[in-house]
């Protein structure tokens, strides 16, 4: 797998923030202060560092809830998310006393008029500058967007949050098409077709098409940079999170994907303990470039790779006298031979006796491609081993997976095995994402989607699942996605095949990004959150055939167990109101 591309989503949003922000406030030789709340911290620290806003002349940054000292020789640079509570911080540092000697106001989104007539009513004398950037999702990778709001899946899927639902999917819906808008396309969409289970419908994908088409529509309509956009070469395809449920509980064995589901990393950062005896941590992101060229490797390959790959980087990192910079990756191969052994070590304990049912029941064939009749059978040693509750519980879930569903009476014996009498909503609320779990009581034939023959492609013997999305992608880039199952809601100019030919009369402004590419681009959006397996998908896709670029985004990225604990959540009730809000650290 190549290394990061430095054309990325993060290197798109950095240039978008230096191209406003940045170079409103360089007609200014005074250093300035950044001002930022809890979304744009996150937003600068995903594709900027600390350095290259010093670069830049910001000295210093601060949060927009804290208290501050006044610095009245000083300009303020405020970056924000227009709600109320952002605006009602600003006002605060002018109302009274000004804080600062003037503000450059930016927000990620659009602004309401009340908003901002509220801000000019009482400190439009000090706002220099107030303006949108239309950038309200976060690159997490350079093929990845999140949403930044795991919340997301309680208000669309619970049954005690539908008045949440309709604002929740409004909300995502702006916020994709920012990433559109960033992107500088207007695609066509399309969606998965809805789901009807037990007399009722979920419609999500189409609510969500609808929505983004609309907002798209309006945007470039409203766009001061260029006359009426029309459609360009790009596809956006909306999915629901259980179009796919085996995909995500599944013990992946990649590095990425087997790392999350098996140490505890918490905001991507990993601790362990150096050979001291130390604390330490190390933050894997896509500055570290070994972590970039690791990440989608089977972990049988890791360690082999990782003392090949720090001399090949080395080697392109040559100090001035010519000598070559070993010591400089050398913190990052001590951080990951000590992760692949956390990863080994859970996998030689526990993993390895799971992963052969787990693949059987998942692709309905053992190794030899010989079907599996009777899943049960496959089942029961996982159930008769002293595994953990959430282990088997993705055991379980996957049996039901295999036979699209199982009878009541089965179920129960499952639930009592397992133990969860009083925890069943770990498996029966499937059903609120659309997933069959109890079926008739009479026999019914494995039903299953057909999926491309894989069989010639070398895979490891507990690695044969390949996500249902990567198959989704190859179609869509060879236009063989079936208008009945994914209909269009808007259209791309001409039929839309993934080898990019772009007119004249698409012909928009050039950028970094589009210099790098000449074909198309396919943008995938996942209600309801995207495993790591998911997004390793984009990248393959992309990699094999170098003409489409495959972006992949949901409200959030799940691990398996987070994914179990959000399900067993959807029906409890909740006291508080759950939307998505700017929260305060």
């Amino acid at each position: 797998m190549a290394t990061v591309s430095e054309h990325g989503l993060k290197r798109v949003v950095w240039q978008r923030i230096k191209e406003t922000i940045i170079e409103d406030c360089k007609k200014s030789e005074i250093w300035k202060i950044l001002i930022l709340d809890h979304f744009t911290t996150k937003l600068l620290s995903s594709c900027c560092k600390m350095s290259d806003l010093m670069q830049e002349g910001i000295t210093i940054v601060e949060d927009l809830y804290k208290s501050r000292e006044p610095v009245l020789e000083m300009k303020a640079i405020y970056f924000m998310t227009p709600t109320a509570k952002c605006v009602d911080a600003f006002i605060g540092d002018f109302k009274l006393k000004p804080k600062y000697k003037a503000a450059y106001v930016y927000f990620t989104d659009y602004c309401s008029d009340e908003l901002f007539n509220k801000m000019k009513l009482y400190c439009g004398k000090y706002i220099r500058v107030c303006k949108e950037l239309n950038i309200s999702f976060l690159p997490q990778e350079s093929q990845v967007f999140t949403c930044d709001n795991p919340g997301a899946f309680r208000s669309i899927y619970s049954p005690h949050c539908s008045q949440d639902k309709v604002k929740t999917l409004e909300t995502l819906a702006a916020q994709i098409v920012t990433l559109c808008a960033t992107l500088d396309e207007n695609p066509g969409v399309r969606y998965k077709k809805e789901t009807v289970l037990e007399n009722t419908t979920l419609d999500n994908a189409k609510q969500l098409a609808a929505l983004v088409d609309y907002k798209l529509t309006k945007h470039y309509d409203m766009d001061d940079n260029s006359k009426k956009k029309g459609k360009t070469q790009a596809q956006l395809l909306i999915v629901e999170r259980g179009f796919d449920p085996v995909t995500p509980i599944l013990h992946e064995l990649t590095y990425q994907a087997m790392a999350y589901d098996l140490v505890p990393i918490k905001n991507d950062t990993y601790k362990y303990k150096s050979k001291d005896g130390s604390e330490k941590e190390a933050l894997l992101n896509e500055d570290d470039q070994l972590w970039a060229r690791l990440r989608h490797m089977h972990i049988a390959e890791v360690s082999e790779q990782i003392p090949k790959l720090v001399k090949e980087i080395s080697a392109n990192k040559k100090q001035p006298d010519g000598k070559v910079a070993m010591f400089q990756c050398q913190p990052q191969k001590t951080v990951h031979l000590n992760l692949t052994e956390d990863c080994m070590n859970h996998f030689q304990k526990n993993v390895e006796k799971l992963c052969k049912a787990e693949q059987d029941l998942a692709v309905g064939s053992d190794v030899e491609g010989v079907k599996v009749k009777d899943p049960m059978r496959t089942l029961l040693p996982v159930l008769l081993h002293p595994h953990g509750t959430y282990d088997k519980i993705r055991a379980v879930l996957l049996y039901i997976f295999s036979l699209n569903g199982t009878t009541e009476e089965n179920l129960n014996k499952l639930i009592q095995h397992v133990k969860i009498e009083e925890d069943r909503e770990f498996i029966l609320n499937w059903r609120e994402l659309g997933v069959p779990i109890i079926s008739s009581p009479s026999f019914f034939p494995m039903r299953r989607s057909s999926r491309r023959d894989r069989t010639q492609e070398e895979t490891y013997s507990l690695s044969r699942w390949t996500p249902v999305i990567k198959d989704v992608m190859e179609d869509a880039v060879e236009n063989k996605l079936e208008t009945r199952e994914w209909p269009h809601q808007s259209e791309c100019p001409a039929a839309w095949n993934g080898s990019g030919a772009v007119s004249a009369r698409q012909k928009h402004k050039a950028s970094t990004q589009d210099e790098r590419r000449s074909g198309s681009r396919l943008i995938i959006f996942v209600i309801g959150g995207i495993s790591y397996s998911e997004m390793r998908s984009a990248y393959q896709v992309t990699q094999s055939v170098k003409s489409c670029e495959v972006i992949i985004g949901s409200s959030h990225i799940v691990t398996p167990m987070e994914l179990l604990d959000d399900i067993q959540a959807l029906s409890k009730p909740t006291t508080t109101k759950e939307t998505f809000t700017i929260v305060k650290e």
